[in-house]
């Protein structure tokens, strides 16, 4: 019996909202898929590790300015398809391609966040829009 039939078959001893129930088993089955991606058969927490150890590599990075953490969002994706690759895997959730993408996106993030913390007159939204 698979784990989502335990927890169905459990149901009718549960006490709280029932909608509190299945958003709980929504998450269990997508936490096993992204997992799946993540980790491929190997430590289910590996991209954290891995994540945290190229950090490490860069110890007068600011990772808690916007700039750092376009940065860090971009890293995970890029491991996450650094991972798939490894491993000869595509992805179930997200794809190669769409991780890839992901990058892409976070790399303009971060060149706009960068370009924002090193100016002395860091322009609002608007005022970028406005000289559009």
């Amino acid at each position: 019996m698979s784990l989502i039939q335990e927890f169905k078959k459990a149901e009718e001893n549960y006490h709280g909202h029932p909608l509190f129930f299945e958003l709980t088993l929504q998450e269990l089955e997508l936490h096993s898929s992204k997992n799946r991606d993540y980790a491929q058969g190997g430590n289910p927490l590996g991209n954290f590790y891995r994540v945290s150890t190229i950090k490490n590599l860069y110890p007068g990075l600011p990772w808690d300015s916007p700039t750092g953490v376009a940065l860090g969002y971009m890293l995970k994706q890029l491991d996450a398809a650094f991972w798939m690759l490894a491993q000869g895997y595509e992805g179930e959730v997200e794809n190669i391609d769409s991780r890839l993408a992901d990058v892409h996106v976070y790399a303009k993030l971060a060149r706009i966040l960068h370009r924002e913390e090193t100016t002395n007159a860091q322009r609002t939204f608007e005022e970028a829009v406005q000289k559009r």
